[in-house]
C-alpha cells in the first residue's frame, strides 16, 4: 500500500501509464521513496484503475487521461510518464509546460535533437527534467563500478555488455510493431540501457557500428542486435541486445591490461518486483546470492567478488533531493541526448552497412 510518507509535505506524484513500467517498476519504487507520495495514476483501462488502488490504496486518485491530470497540475510536484515510447515527447513536454517536474521512462525520445529539445524547455523554465535509467543501479554495474574506481582491472580495453533473453515466440503490442512511430524494437528497449552504461563507465563514442535484425517469423522490430563503440577514451565496447538467444552469453565480459571482470546472470531487483516484492527502507534489498557473483582475476588466476546489492530505490531518492535541494537529477536529459545519438548513428549504420563517426 502507499503508506504516507514521514517527510512532512511529500512531494505529490502523477504517474501516467500503469502497464509494465508503471505498475512493476515506477509506482513501488515512488511508493517506498520517503519524501514522495504516489498521487494519482493515470490509464484509460478501468481493470488497471481498479489494480492500482488495490495495490497502493483506495486513497489513490486514479485518472481516465493525461488531461484529466494535467487540468489539476497545481496539486502535484512530478509527473512521471511511463506510458507507450510514441507518447513521451508530447507528455513530457505538456507536464514541463503546466510547471511541472518531470521523469520520464527510456527512451525519452526518438533521437537526440528531441531531446535537446526537451532539456531546453526544462531548463528555460527551472524544471527538473529526468530519464528512468534504472539500470545504472544493477548490482552487476555498481560492482563493476566499484572495481573500476579501485582500478582492480586496469586500462580497460574492451567492454562486452550483454541483454539477452530466450524468447522465439513474438508476444504482439507495440513493443515488436515495426511502425517507426511507436520506436519498437530492442535497439530502443534493451539499447537504451546497454548503451547508457557504456557512456556512463567509459565516456562518449567516436564511432559506432551496428548489425540489427529481425530474426522470428512474422517480426517486424528488431530483435536481434549488435552494436559497437569506439569510445574517446580508447575503450570499446561491443553490446549485444537479443531475443534470439537460446544460449546466454555472460551479461559482463570486461577486459583490461591487469585482470577480467566476467559476470553470468541478470540482476535480481526485476524479478522480485514482478513477484510483487517491494523495497522497505532499513531492510536488505537488491542482493544477490553468492552463486550469481562474477569473477576477476587473470587467466586461472580469478577470485569470485561479492556483488553489491542492486539499489534502484536511490533513483527516486535521488529525484526527490534534486526537487527539494537543488541541483542535478540522476540521470539528466542532456545524457539521455547523448545515449540517443548513439542509437541513431547504430540504426544508420545497421540500415547502410557502414561505421558511423560521431563528430
Amino acid at each position: 500500500m502507499n503508506a504516507a510518507s514521514p517527510v512532512p509535505n511529500p512531494l505529490r506524484v502523477g504517474l501516467i501509464g500503469y502497464g509494465l513500467a508503471g505498475s512493476v517498476f515506477h509506482a513501488p519504487l515512488i511508493a517506498a521513496t520517503d519524501g514522495l507520495v504516489l498521487d494519482t495514476v493515470v490509464t484509460s483501462s478501468p481493470e488497471r484503475r481498479r489494480q492500482a488502488r488495490a495495490e497502493h490504496g483506495e486513497e489513490l486518485r486514479t485518472a481516465a487521461s493525461a488531461g484529466e491530470l494535467f487540468a489539476r497540475a497545481g496539486e502535484l510536484d512530478l509527473v512521471v510518464v511511463a506510458s507507450p515510447n510514441r507518447t513521451h515527447v508530447e507528455l513530457a513536454t505538456r507536464a514541463l509546460e503546466a510547471g511541472l517536474a518531470v521523469v520520464v521512462d527510456k527512451p525519452l525520445a526518438a533521437g537526440a535533437a528531441e531531446a535537446e529539445a526537451l532539456a531546453g524547455l526544462a531548463e528555460r523554465r527551472g524544471l527538473l527534467l529526468s530519464v528512468f535509467n534504472n539500470r545504472r543501479w544493477d548490482s552487476d554495474f555498481l560492482t563493476l563500478r566499484g572495481l573500476l574506481a579501485e582500478d582492480a582491472l586496469g586500462e580497460v580495453w574492451r567492454f562486452e555488455s550483454r541483454f539477452e533473453r530466450w524468447r522465439p515466440n513474438l508476444k504482439g503490442g507495440w513493443r515488436e510493431s515495426g511502425d517507426p512511430a511507436e520506436l519498437g524494437g530492442l535497439l530502443y528497449d534493451l539499447g537504451s540501457h546497454v548503451v547508457d552504461q557504456a557512456l556512463n563507465l567509459f565516456g562518449p563514442a567516436v564511432s559506432v557500428h551496428a548489425e540489427s535484425d529481425a530474426r522470428r517469423a512474422g517480426s517486424e522490430a528488431d530483435d536481434d542486435t549488435f552494436i559497437a563503440l569506439h569510445h574517446a577514451s580508447g575503450t570499446r565496447s561491443h553490446l549485444w541486445v537479443s531475443s534470439t538467444a537460446a544460449a546466454l552469453g555472460p551479461r559482463f565480459r570486461v577486459l583490461g591490461s591487469r585482470a577480467a571482470y566476467v559476470k553470468y546472470g541478470l540482476d535480481p531487483q526485476e524479478d522480485a518486483l514482478r513477484a510483487g516484492a517491494r523495497p522497505t527502507p532499513g531492510e536488505p534489498w537488491g542482493a544477490e546470492a553468492e552463486s550469481a557473483w562474477g569473477t576477476l582475476g587473470a587467466a586461472d588466476d580469478v577470485r569470485p567478488v561479492p556483488s553489491r546489492n542492486g539499489d534502484y530505490p536511490a533513483y527516486y531518492a535521488a529525484v526527490a533531493a534534486a526537487l527539494r535541494e537543488g541541483g542535478e537529477p540522476p540521470v539528466t536529459a542532456r545524457e539521455a541526448a547523448e545515449a540517443l545519438r548513439v542509437l541513431e548513428a547504430a540504426r544508420t549504420s545497421a540500415a547502410e552497412g557502414r561505421t558511423v563517426r560521431l563528430g
